[in-house]
C-alpha cells in the first residue's frame, strides 16, 4: 500500500471526518444505522442540557483523539498525518475509551444489532441488582458486597493465572456476595461478554453487573443479551446528556445502572439526573495519578453532595482500595451501603473464604 504523509500544516481532523466510498462497505453503514435506530427505539427522548459539558463540569476523559486519527486507509493509499503529543491518551482510562470505537466496530460487524435484538428475546428475565444489595445490607448490617470476576488489569497484569470465571463466581456466591461484577473488556482486562453468559448459564443466582467501558447504546444491548442485570456508566467519561440517554436506554432494556464518580464535582452533576433504577459508586482512584486513597470516599460523602445522597437514600458503593474488614467498616462509616471489591478476592486460592473474611 502506498503512503501519503502530511506534516503539521494538515490537521488530522480533516481526514477523521472524510469518508471515502471505497473504504466503507455498505453493510457497515447499514449496521451503523440499525444500531442507532434500535437505540433510539429503546430509549425515550431525553431533553438536551442547557450548556455543552466541559472539563469544568467534571468530564475528565476525552472520548477520542482531539486532532483525529493518525491514518485513514482509502483504497490503495494509506493517508497518514504527523501526530502531536496532545493527540495521545493522557492515561490508561483514556486509552481504553479511545480503543472502544475500534472494538465496537468489530463487535458490530460480528453481531449486528438485529442479531442482538433476537438474543434479547431469548434472554432470561433481568434480576434486581440494587434490591439484592439492599437485602444483603438489611440481613447482615454490613455493606452489600459486589465481588468482581477479574482476570487481569492494565496496572497489575495477570491477577489470577488459574482463571475460571464460573468457578470464581460460584465461590463468591457461596461466600456471601450480594452481586457480582464481571469484566468484559477484552484488550486491557482479558475479559469477555461470554463470561456473563457462562456464569448465568451455570446457575449462579447473584445479579450480574457488566463491567464494561460503555460509550454507546450498542454495548447495552450486548450486555443484556449476554445476561447482565446492570451496567457501569462512568461520569468521568460521559457528560450528563450521555448519562441521561444511556440510563434511559438501560431502563428500557431492563438494566439497572451503577454510575461511577471520582470527585465531588462529578457527584454534583450526576445528582441532577433522573436516577430511577440507578445506584452510585465512588471510585477512590485518582484519574490523574492513578493512586488510590480510601479517604477520598470520606471527603466526597462529607460534602454537601454526599449528604444529599444520604438524605435521598440513594444506594452508593465504595470502590478501589478495599482490602480488609477494617476498610469495609471505614467505607460503611462514610455512608456507603455497598462495596465493590476485586483484586484482593480474585487473587486468592479460596475466593469463598476470602469473601467471608472480608465481610467478617
Amino acid at each position: 500500500m502506498q503512503s501519503a504523509v502530511w506534516g503539521p500544516r494538515v490537521p488530522a481532523s480533516v481526514f477523521s471526518h472524510v469518508h471515502c466510498p471505497v473504504c466503507i462497505r455498505s453493510t457497515q453503514k447499514r449496521a451503523y444505522r440499525l444500531s442507532h435506530l434500535a437505540a433510539a427505539s429503546a430509549a425515550p427522548t431525553v431533553e438536551p442540557q442547557s450548556s455543552a459539558p466541559t472539563s469544568d463540569t467534571g468530564v475528565y476523559i476525552r472520548r477520542r483523539a482531539p486532532e483525529g486519527i493518525g491514518s485513514q486507509g482509502c483504497g490503495p493509499v494509506d493517508f497518514r498525518v504527523i501526530q502531536s503529543d496532545e493527540n495521545k491518551p493522557r492515561n490508561i482510562l483514556e486509552e481504553i475509551v479511545w480503543y472502544k470505537a475500534v472494538e465496537i466496530e468489530k463487535m458490530r460487524e460480528k453481531q449486528p444489532i438485529s442479531r442482538l435484538s433476537l438474543m434479547l428475546k431469548m434472554a432470561p428475565p433481568s434480576r434486581d441488582f440494587i434490591g439484592a444489595i439492599r437485602a444483603a445490607q438489611a440481613r447482615t448490617g454490613k455493606p452489600g458486597l459486589i465481588a468482581e470476576v477479574k482476570k487481569a488489569s492494565p496496572s497489575k497484569g495477570i491477577i489470577q493465572p488459574d482463571f475460571d470465571a464460573v468457578k470464581i463466581a460460584k465461590a463468591y456466591e457461596e461466600g456471601g456476595a450480594a452481586c457480582l461484577s464481571v469484566l468484559t473488556d477484552r484488550k486491557f482486562f482479558q475479559g469477555s461478554f461470554e463470561y456473563l453468559q457462562d456464569i448465568r448459564s451455570a446457575g449462579v443466582t447473584c445479579p450480574l453487573l457488566c463491567k464494561e467501558f460503555i460509550v454507546e447504546a450498542y454495548q447495552l444491548f450486548k450486555a443484556r443479551a449476554y445476561g447482565a442485570d446492570a451496567v457501569l456508566l462512568i461520569a468521568a467519561v460521559l457528560p450528563n446528556n450521555d448519562l441521561d440517554y444511556l440510563a434511559a436506554a438501560a431502563r428500557k432494556l431492563g438494566l439497572q445502572c451503577l454510575i461511577e464518580v471520582h470527585t465531588v464535582a462529578e457527584l454534583e452533576r450526576v445528582l441532577q439526573l433522573k436516577l430511577d433504577g440507578c445506584m452510585l459508586g465512588i471510585n477512590n482512584r485518582d484519574l490523574g495519578t492513578f493512586q488510590v486513597d480510601l479517604h477520598n470516599n470520606k471527603a466526597i460523602m462529607e460534602s454537601p453532595a454526599g449528604q444529599q445522597v444520604v438524605a435521598r437514600d440513594i444506594l452508593i458503593a465504595g470502590e478501589s482500595g478495599i482490602f480488609t474488614p477494617e476498610d469495609v467498616a471505614f467505607v460503611q462509616s462514610t455512608g456507603c451501603g455497598a462495596v465493590l471489591v476485586g483484586e484482593s478476592l480474585v487473587k486468592t486460592g479460596d475466593p469463598a473464604a476470602a469473601v467471608k473474611t472480608l465481610l467478617g
